[in-house]
């Protein structure tokens, strides 16, 4: 742990990193030779392609870096990606396949909460270490039974929490009225409206209004509409790019210039090309990390992803990706193995004050990282940090 966080402080290339991680009992597999495999299950085509292209380059990057300093214990990581389609079905193939026949370490992915659900059972059942960048659902590391399941684990802080961040933020605004604008099927909008709406009310605040979607919607403007009618100061619109991209754009052809916020869903450069950059104005979204940081690591993060992607700025899913394998291979190095994934496990679960891009991430006995959350706010199509709450 202490090496990583030397390490992310002081080199881009991270020179050194973990070349002095010890073998111990190595009894479950998952490295042959010199290579020490990780399958990325991942959204690498679908509605939300974005998301996971986005973890993938992250998850490249990182690996780059290592291997480049001597990998772990002298072996190289090596990724193996499968294409989930964003669909759920493909979600459990995908793991299948990483599982039985790819035998890798450690599953990096899914992007989205109910891809990720869709194979905690197969890497639990087998054994194998699943670590989602980026699935926020507060009940994704649990079991039917509520108990926490032992071989899965996050990157990103969870939904309930930065429906508190959202909730707060609107309230340091001055609102004192909102509306909610979620997606009725989708369990990552539900649960951002429910942290919301608890926090907001709580503070004192009214929510006047509440209408809902259907993910592949293209026309809002009727429940746009309703929700303008009710004169909310301030709308909360939980969902992912594709439609809120057009929700933006189309309420504000409707004349709603009220401020509007969502979550980390909206993170994706699609997002602007939908909405349009002026209509994204006076818009704000809660997020784990912003490129515009100032923290020195972030910055030499940012640089060193510019150089490897053609001066493109790294988004959440981009740092999240990257801070997954980090977090993998820091826990690696502490149990003293790169193959005995029970070792490795208890490990993960045992992370604490590990300094990484999205923050410092101590994991929690739910397998959850207690973790810091970024606002940033659209300024012509360009997200510039606004504040970092601290948990």
């Amino acid at each position: 742990m202490k090496k990583i966080s030397k390490l992310l402080m002081t080199s881009v290339l991270f020179a050194g990193v973990l070349a002095g991680c010890a073998s111990g009992n190595e009894t479950t597999g998952g490295s042959e030779g010199d290579t020490i495999k990780v399958g990325a299950n991942l959204e690498l085509s679908g509605a939300v392609a974005s998301y996971g292209e986005g973890i993938k380059e992250g998850i490249d990057l990182a690996i780059e870096e290592i291997n480049a300093a001597g990998g772990v214990d002298g072996k190289e990581l090596e990724v193996v990606p499968v294409d989930n389609k964003s669909e759920g079905s493909e979600a459990t193939n995908a793991a299948i396949k990483l599982v039985n026949q790819d035998k890798v370490t450690a599953i990096i992915g899914s992007a989205t909460s109910g891809n990720t659900k869709a194979q905690t059972q197969i890497a639990d059942e087998g054994k194998t270490i699943l670590i989602t960048p980026s699935g926020t659902a507060d009940d994704l590391t649990l079991g039917t039974d509520g108990n926490v399941i032992d071989y899965v684990f996050r990157t990103s802080f969870i939904d309930s929490f930065q429906g508190k961040v959202a909730a707060n933020f609107a309230t340091e605004l001055g609102i004192k009225n909102a509306a909610i604008y979620a997606d009725n099927a989708s369990d990552y909008a539900k649960g951002l409206a429910k942290s919301f709406k608890e926090t907001f009310e709580a503070a004192g605040g009214k929510v006047v209004a509440e209408e809902s979607y259907i993910a592949d919607d293209t026309d809002f403007r009727s429940t746009l509409t309703n929700l303008k009618s009710a004169e909310p100061e301030f709308i909360f619109i939980p969902g992912y790019y594709e439609e809120v991209g057009l929700i933006v754009k189309q309420a504000r052809e409707l004349g709603i210039d009220v401020p509007l916020m969502g979550a980390d869903g909206w993170d994706s450069p699609t997002l602007v090309e939908l909405a349009g950059a002026e209509n994204l104005n006076n818009t704000y979204i809660t997020n784990h990390y912003s490129s515009g940081d100032p923290d020195e690591t972030i910055q030499k993060f940012v640089e060193a992803f510019s150089k490897k992607y053609d001066g493109a700025k790294p988004d959440a899913f981009n740092a999240l990706g990257y801070d997954s394998v980090y977090l993998l291979v820091d826990a690696m190095d502490r149990a003293g193995t790169t193959t005995d994934k029970e070792k490795i496990k208890d490990a993960l679960a045992e992370t604490k004050d590990l300094s990484l891009i999205t923050g410092k991430i101590t994991i929690d006995e739910l397998h959850n990282p207690t973790k810091s959350a970024t606002v940033l706010e659209y300024k012509d199509g360009e997200q510039v940090f606004k504040s970092k709450v601290n948990p």
